[in-house]
């Protein structure tokens, strides 16, 4: 970040910084109300005054009943407990699922395995301008759909999907049909209701706005019953039974009050436009974001380095990006691929992701690093 000076991090989307009234929050859970929540005594409600809290927090973001909110280690598990859930509930009825080709692995890897297990999946792409449209998905649906699952905000490219119009269009065409949505890398930067959306569930994670890692959690509206994926005690509705994880569920809740989205979304777009000027004056880069995209996010290509080694050559300046998904480990990006990107396009791309606390000297070092980078890695 720019406030260290001797780095610049620019890989938000993949993880946060923890906000230190959440960190601190997360200390003093552990050292002083350490008891479980589900016990009688003054240490366990004092525990359950935490957590219901922090509940609250999470729900008021999603504008939703504190009753609605599932916590779970993060958003991998709140997806596939969306589907995994969905599915199992309505396996003898309807076993058709639908999901976009360029979610979240977590999802997609998912419906493979329900695939594998028997159930149809539907892969719908986006079209040439980087969105999902409603009738794409619509076209999709019939009376044995269970499920369909579209992000809210694409993880490689800030994409924003049109869901409130999509989850529209299924429940025209299948009202029993369930809608959920990733909204990981949109949650904490739009001003997110959930109902308004259409959806029956919506996954949040903890790591993505300044809250620790290893928690997370699932919006399930009311009336809506997924299958358990685990199984134990009584916990958060027996839907994902376990202690909790109280001091990360309450750094969340934290978190939650410190979202500042109109403030952050003025800020962040400065910096994305400012970005977009820099890195557009070097010769042969080409963004990948489409129009309209989330402005914490935003990908390009340079074409004539692999991402990989220009991320490494960054890396020595102090500039930390990302070459896709924090979770593909430096595989090819299937999003990149799925918008039909040419190979040498797809090979050199980069991710550059914001959050408040980045400064245009970031956005200098980055730029200046990829123009060096081209330099002295393309002739080599």
């Amino acid at each position: 970040m720019g406030a260290k000076g001797l780095e610049h991090y620019l890989d938000n989307s993949a993880t946060t910084a923890v906000s230190k009234a959440a960190a601190d929050k997360a200390y003093r859970v552990m050292t002083e109300v350490y008891g479980n929540p589900s016990s009688l005594h003054a240490k366990g409600l004092d525990a359950e005054r935490e957590l219901e809290q922090a509940r609250k927090a999470v729900a008021s973001r999603l504008r939703v009943s504190a009753a609605e909110i599932t916590f779970t280690s993060g958003g991998t598990e709140a997806n596939n407990l969306a589907l995994f859930g969905a599915a199992y509930a309505n396996a003898r009825v309807r076993r058709r699922i639908i999901v976009s080709s360029v979610e979240h692995s977590s999802v997609l890897e998912a419906a493979k395995r329900l695939e594998d297990e028997g159930f149809e999946t539907v892969r719908i792409a986006p079209r040439d301008d980087g969105v999902l449209h409603p009738e794409d998905v619509a076209a999709a649906v019939d009376s044995g759909t269970a499920l369909v699952s579209v992000m809210l905000v694409n993880n490689e490219t800030g994409a924003v999907m049109p869901v409130a119009d999509i989850f529209a269009a299924v429940k025209e065409k299948n009202d029993k049909t369930l809608c959920h949505t990733d909204a990981v890398q949109a949650f904490g930067k739009l001003d997110i209701k959930a109902k308004a959306l259409g959806a029956d569930m919506l996954s949040v994670s903890g790591h993505k706005v300044h809250a620790p890692k290893g928690v997370g959690a699932l919006f399930v509206k009311k009336g809506v019953r997924p299958v358990a994926r685990q199984y134990g005690g009584e916990q958060e509705k027996r839907l994902r039974p376990g202690t909790e994880n109280l001091p990360a569920v309450a750094a969340l809740g934290v978190a939650c009050g410190e979202f500042d989205i109109a403030g952050n979304a003025a800020k962040v777009q400065a910096l994305r436009d400012y970005a977009a000027e820099r890195l557009g004056a070097i010769e042969g880069l080409r963004f990948n974001s489409p129009e309209g995209a989330l402005p914490y996010v935003l990908n390009f290509s340079a074409g004539r380095v692999r991402s990989e080694t220009m991320l490494h050559f960054l890396e020595e300046r102090g500039v930390f990006v990302s070459s896709g998904s924090a979770c593909a480990k430096g595989k090819p990006s299937h999003v990149l691929t799925a918008l039909g990107l040419p190979r040498e396009r797809a090979d050199s791309a980069l991710r550059v992701s914001f959050c408040k606390y980045n400064t245009r000297d970031d956005i200098d070092a980055l730029a200046d690093g990829i123009a060096e980078g081209l330099r002295v890695l393309a002739h080599r």
